[in-house]
Formats: structure tokens, sequence, C-alpha cells
């Protein structure tokens, strides 16, 4: 057995642990994390019933207010003890605040064994374009493989994919990965929007996702999803960014980094919503978008696609392999946050760990693959309602709990981003954890409602 946090294959950093080979190579794996179908469809999602721009204005708002604090919180904590999640919180406030740490493994978990069967549908769906178009009847189409043997295929092969990329280890398969996945990510969201700007009816659907309304933008609601879209799509409050960061080096700038990581997924979000909105006004698809997430990413674009001919086709398949490549990269996230716990608190072998969490989670997946039902419950508690109550305890804990943390956010720092970390601790302890309480009201209504119904 490897000592913890060892992979035997992996560049070794202090104590032995695995460290990031390039500083590139964290930010895009950070930013993979982050990047996914929260920020590829729900941003552009949430936006609509938003309200569109209003949305915007207060998502990035509140990023700088709410998920950049949590970033740093997560990445402090996470170098400085160089430790998964619950060993980070056991070392830096006591057994008290392990289960805190459980819960964020717990969150990541559920949160994999779902989003792969989705994860999975992307992939489907963009094999399918790329083979022979986009089905005539996208509705019937959906339900007949949304769930069932097909959708636990695709969940499983997805799954395997994971779990062979994170057996690997921090350089030679999470970082890889991410250097080459990313730049293709960006790169066919770029050509998807400079396409869509050419499109009859993206005028209005530009106006609709860029001017704000007043009266909009002080909608309580629209906060409260602007809120919990900021950390939401930071992937915040489940330790994937204290665990990604207990492999930083000691001479890293976190304050640097988590401005590079928050602008860059921010980007990729509005990017998304650069291509989608210009495709929803061209095709008068805005009623369609606000029924539902499912149905308008799942039925709804493969229809528009369809309609557009031989050039939807071609934008169809880009657009789903562009979805299928941020699932990747954030399940791939999701999986270590486990794996490394594991490794940390059992004291095995990076493959040994990854073989066995990614099949214990392959099969939890069956579940929500056989049952839509059911993955809109585990969407709800894990992927809603645990990251909300992970981030708030996160931001409590490193703004009143843990000792250091200020210096730590100083490490490395220098010029402007050494002057904010006061600012930083003031937003942790004063400011963020109001905000989220607020989200939190409003998720457990939320939550209530969907187990009731």
């Amino acid at each position: 057995m490897a000592a913890p946090g060892t992979s035997g294959n992996s560049g070794g950093g202090e104590g032995g642990r695995e460290v990031w080979g390039t500083r590139m190579g964290f930010i895009l794996a950070a930013v993979g994390s982050a990047v996914g179908l929260g920020n590829m469809w729900r941003f552009s999602y949430v936006a609509a019933e938003g309200g569109g721009a209003a949305f915007v204005v207060l998502y990035v708002a509140l990023i700088f207010i709410v998920g950049v604090p949590i970033l740093l919180a997560e990445m402090a904590l996470g170098r400085s003890t160089r430790l998964s999640p619950m060993g980070a919180l056991r070392a830096a406030g006591g057994k008290a605040w392990v289960p805190m740490g459980a819960l964020f493994v717990l969150t990541g978990l559920l949160i994999l064994s779902y989003y792969s069967v989705i994860a999975g549908w992307t992939v489907r769906y963009a094999i399918e374009a790329l083979a022979g178009g986009f089905p005539g009847n996208p509705g019937e189409h959906f339900g007949e493989i949304a769930s069932g043997r097909d959708a636990l295929a695709y969940h499983l092969g997805f799954m395997a994919v994971t779990i062979a990329v994170v057996t690997v280890g921090i350089r030679g398969g999470i970082e890889k990965a991410a250097l080459v996945l990313m730049p293709v990510l960006f790169l066919i969201l770029a050509g998807l929007a400079v396409w869509a700007y050419t499109l009859d009816g993206a005028a209005a659907g530009y106006s609709f996702y860029l001017r704000p309304s007043i009266e909009e933008l002080l909608n309580p609601a629209i906060l409260s999803d602007a809120a919990g879209q900021a950390f939401f799509s930071l992937s915040l409050g489940m330790g994937a960014m204290l665990t990604f960061a207990s492999y930083l080096s000691r001479d890293e700038n976190l304050n640097r980094e988590a401005t590079v990581i928050s602008i860059s997924d921010f980007m990729v979000a509005f990017i998304a919503g650069l291509v989608v909105f210009p495709v929803i006004f061209h095709l008068g698809l805005q009623d369609q978008v606000s029924e539902s997430t499912v149905g308008a990413l799942f039925i709804s674009l493969p229809g528009a696609f369809t309609a557009m001919g031989p050039a939807g086709r071609v934008v169809g398949t880009l657009f789903f392999v562009a979805l299928a490549v941020g699932a990747l990269t954030s399940a791939i996230s999701l999986l270590e946050v486990v794996v490394s716990s594991v490794m940390d608190e059992l004291r095995v072998a990076r493959r040994t760990a990854a073989i066995a969490v990614g099949t214990i989670i392959a099969g939890i997946g069956v579940f929500p693959a056989l049952s839509l039902d059911l993955l809109g419950i585990l969407d709800q508690l894990a992927g809603t309602l645990f990251l909300v109550v992970g981030a708030l305890g996160i931001s409590i804990f490193v703004g009143w709990r843990m000792k250091g943390a200020e210096d730590e956010l100083r490490q490395g720092a220098s010029g402007l981003f050494l002057k904010v970390v006061p600012a930083v601790m003031f937003m942790l302890r004063w400011v963020v954890p109001p905000i989220i309480a607020l989200v939190l009201v409003t998720t457990v209504q939320d939550t209530i409602q969907v187990l009731a119904g």
C-alpha cells in the first residue's frame, strides 16, 4: 500500500504527495472542474428563467462577492493541510469538523452517480449526430433513451473513462486530460458563438441576454438564483477545489489563481449563452426553453438543429461534443474528491482507490439510470441542497475557525493580490454567510417540494 496521497506513478511533492506539473495544468484542471453542464447549459437556462441580462449582471457581481471568497477558502484549507476534505478539516479544526468533510465526499459521490447518466446522454447525442443526424422526433427519442438499458450502458461507459483518467494520477491523468480537453472546449465554443452571430434573430437573443431591467435586478428570486449559480458553477461546497489545491506548491499565488479560474469559468458560461440565445430566438423556442432544463437541452435544441438542415447537424454535433467534454472534466474532479479522501483516510494506492470508488459510484448510478424521478431527487439533494450547506460551512470554518487562514492567503501573493486578503477575510466572515443562508432557505423549501411531489 502507498503512503497517504501517493499514487506511485506521478510526481511527488512535499511529504510524497503528488503535485501539479505546471501552473497552467492546475488552472485548466480547476476550470475544467468548474466548467460542466452547469455552465454549458444550466447557466443559460437559469438566465432565461431569470430575465436574461438581469441574471447575468447579478451573477457576475456574486461571483466576486460570494464565489471567489469561497473558492479561496477551499484553496487555502487544501494547500495549508495538503489533505483531502475530511483530513483537512480534522487537521485545521479538530474531529468535530470531520462530518463536514464527510458531507463533501458524499456530495461528490452522489452527484457523480447521476451526473454520469446525464453525461452519457450528451455522449450519445454527439455520436448519433455525427453518425446520422438527430432523430426526426426528438421528444419520443429522448423518452426512449433517457432511462433503461441504453442510459445504463452509456453511464457505465462514461464512468469507465472517468476512472481511467483518475487512476493514472494528477500529472499523468488529470493534468494531461485538462491540457487537451479544455482548449478543445474553448475552441468549439468560440466557433459556435461566431456562427450564432450570423443567425436571423441573433440580435433579439442578445438583447434579451445582455440588456438588464432595473426591476428584475431587484427581484429577490433572481438574486437567489444568481447566488446559487455562482457557487454551483465553480464546483464549490463539495471539496473539489480544496482537493485540487492540496496538490499545489506553497509558492503559488492563490488569489491570482482564484481570479483566473473564476473569470475563465464565467467566460465559458457567458459564451455558451452567446450560442444558445441566438438559436433560441432564431427558432422561436423561448417558451419551450423556460419549461424544462432537460426538455430544452435534449428535445428542443436537437429539433432546432434538425430544422437547420446540414449546417444544424454540424453545429449540433459540435455543441454536444462540447457538452460531453465539459461533463468529463467535471466528472474527473468529482471522482478525485472521493478517491483522494479514500487514499488519505484508508492509506491505499491511487489505482486501488480509483477503481474501487469508481465501481461503487457506477453501481449507485444504476438507479438514476433506470429512473428519471430518482435522478431528479438526487440532483435536488446533492446537486443543490448539499452544495449550499457545504458552501456555508466552508465559509464559516475558514472565516472564523481556521487558524492562519489569512497568512495562507498571503503566502505567494504580491501586489494587488496581497492587498485584497483582508477584504476576502471580511467577506468570508460577514458577507458570504448571510447571502448563502438566504439561498439555503429557498433551497430547503424547493427540496421539500421535490421530496413531497
